[in-house]
């Protein structure tokens, strides 16, 4: 980037570039990582409305001016891709084509313009419902994967480049891609689209000013969407964060994969309760999103305030639990990534509503572990909140994994619960209760609550009957934390999941 702001006259609303062809009428935004500005014109040869990405710099300084012929010429080559979720390139500006550019001016990319709103400000009121971000995503999702078979680089990684289109559909709406950007980028701008519809916050570096960051976990971690907001699919929380991950600790590759997860959940979105379909009474206009208010005011306004109250209302709620009842530990995996989240909770005994259980004082026998908590990999448990139902004495209540689109190893490697002991205990038997069929579960010994996964130790491996499934263990050295650890979930094609309603623990004599 250049060394400073370029100080232009021309850039200003009303002001007209390219041999004065183009009049400003606003500003859409600034890409600050290559000096872009986003400004809606209108073309005065052709009476049309254009979207201009105009690159400026000090023509003296050569560095930027490579950087911004090199972007020129991405978007010339982008200009024979055509896609419904990109805007199509028209022309490009560059000094010494024939027309004047003013001082300070490296370069204008010259596209079509999208009938819409800014995907900013869909976001200005709060995060979307899951659904909603799947069907505004695919058609991005699509552009993206056919520019890459095409050898292309979009520079989708950017929400002020981004539109929302009159019928629905996510569009890159000022192409020109960084002149060091790659296939890689477009998949983490995608990740990070996503994460922005799900959470309202920007999880890439360098963001739009006014709009707050993604938090981070103590590993420097983005946090899951689905950490901030409990409602939202954990398969659309997981592709979200692992986009964004280097993909030598498990990212994700290519923007086909993020496609077919939110394919499946869109076919998905009727028979399953993760995404709950917003409903309309009003008469249907054909607009989805415009930039202008809709004339049924009060219709609308009523609507989303009781939506706004609903959700401040859980999110307080989960605000509340959270303060009251979790604790995450986080450890370094040896490859570089974060370490598994055990969410812990202390243990009740049959007919002891919220008192831990003591050590069991005899030499064999049942033994009550004095905490339980949901074992995960990539920090986002299952239903953390419930791992003690598999140790509350109750067959009736259960413990059970989130339903998972795809089976494991697809998302995550698996998900367990961490039982922990008030002291070093021998283990003769684990009877698991459990309705889930077919579940394959290892039983491991850890050092620590968030041991990593590869220094655990497997001391038995069983596969779950419907009702009790009694699994012995081999011989192993006194511990005070065991896990239970879920490699294959009970179910099938879009539906896998497993219940766990009861966990007991035999002392080794």
């Amino acid at each position: 980037m250049s060394g400073g702001p370029i100080h232009n006259t021309s850039l200003v609303p009303g002001g007209v570039i390219g041999d004065g062809r183009y009049r400003l009428l606003a500003r859409s935004g600034v890409d600050r990582r290559c000096d872009a500005h986003l400004w809606r014109a209108r073309d005065g040869q052709l009476n049309r409305d254009v979207a201009l990405t105009v690159l400026v710099g000090d023509p003296a300084d050569h560095a930027a001016a490579a950087r911004a012929k090199r972007t020129a010429e991405r978007a010339m080559h982008a200009a024979s891709f055509t896609h419904p979720g990109v805007s199509r390139v028209i022309d490009v500006l560059t000094p010494g084509a024939g027309i004047r550019l003013d001082e300070g001016i490296l370069g204008v990319i010259v596209a079509e313009w999208t009938q819409g709103t800014d995907l900013l400000d869909l976001v200005a009121e709060g995060p979307l419902p899951a659904g909603a971000a799947t069907r505004l995503l695919e058609p991005l999702g699509a552009a993206i994967e056919g520019a890459h078979h095409a050898g292309l680089v979009l520079g989708a990684d950017h929400p002020q480049r981004i539109r929302v289109t009159a019928d629905g559909r996510l569009r890159l709406a000022f192409p020109g891609p960084r002149p060091d950007a790659i296939a890689r980028d477009d998949v983490k701008g995608l990740g990070a689209i996503l994460y922005l519809l799900l959470t309202g916050k920007w999880a890439l570096p360098n963001g739009p000013d006014g709009v707050p960051a993604a938090p981070t976990g103590p590993d420097g971690s983005v946090l899951a969407p689905s950490a901030l907001h409990p409602y939202v699919p954990h398969e659309l929380s997981s592709v979200a964060v692992r986009s964004l991950e280097d993909t030598s600790v498990g990212g994700i590759r290519t923007s086909a994969a993020i496609l077919q997860v939110l394919d499946q959940i869109a076919q998905s979105e009727a028979q399953t309760a993760l995404i709950q379909p917003v409903q309309d009474d009003a008469a249907d206009d054909g607009a989805v999103w415009t930039t202008q208010r809709p004339v049924r005011d009060k219709d609308h306004k009523r609507k989303l305030m009781i939506s706004v109250a609903v959700l401040a209302v859980a999110t307080l709620a989960v605000i509340a639990w959270l303060g009251a009842q979790i604790v995450s530990f986080f450890s370094d995996e040896p490859s570089g990534g974060g370490g598994p989240t055990v969410v812990i909770g202390q243990s009740t005994a049959p007919g002891q509503s919220g008192q831990p259980a003591p050590p069991a004082p005899q030499p064999a026998g049942p033994v009550q572990p004095a905490s339980v908590g949901v074992y995960d990999v990539t920090n986002q448990p299952d239903n953390a909140n419930r791992a003690n139902r598999a140790v509350d004495g109750n067959p009736t209540t259960v413990w059970q994994t989130e339903n998972y689109f795809q089976p494991f190893p697809a998302l995550k490697p698996g998900i367990g619960l961490m039982a922990g002991f008030a002291e070093p205990v021998k283990l003769s038997s684990v009877t698991i209760t459990s309705p889930s069929e077919g579940t394959v579960v290892e039983i491991r010994v850890a050092g620590a609550p968030g041991a990593p996964l590869q220094e655990t130790k497997v001391i038995a491996t069983a596969t779950l009957s419907a009702g009790q499934t009694q699994i012995q263990l081999t011989d192993h050295e006194p511990t005070q934390h065991l896990l239970v650890w879920i490699t294959k979930l009970s179910g099938g094609g879009k539906n896998n999941r497993s219940e766990v309603a009861e966990l007991v623990y035999t002392r080794a004599q």
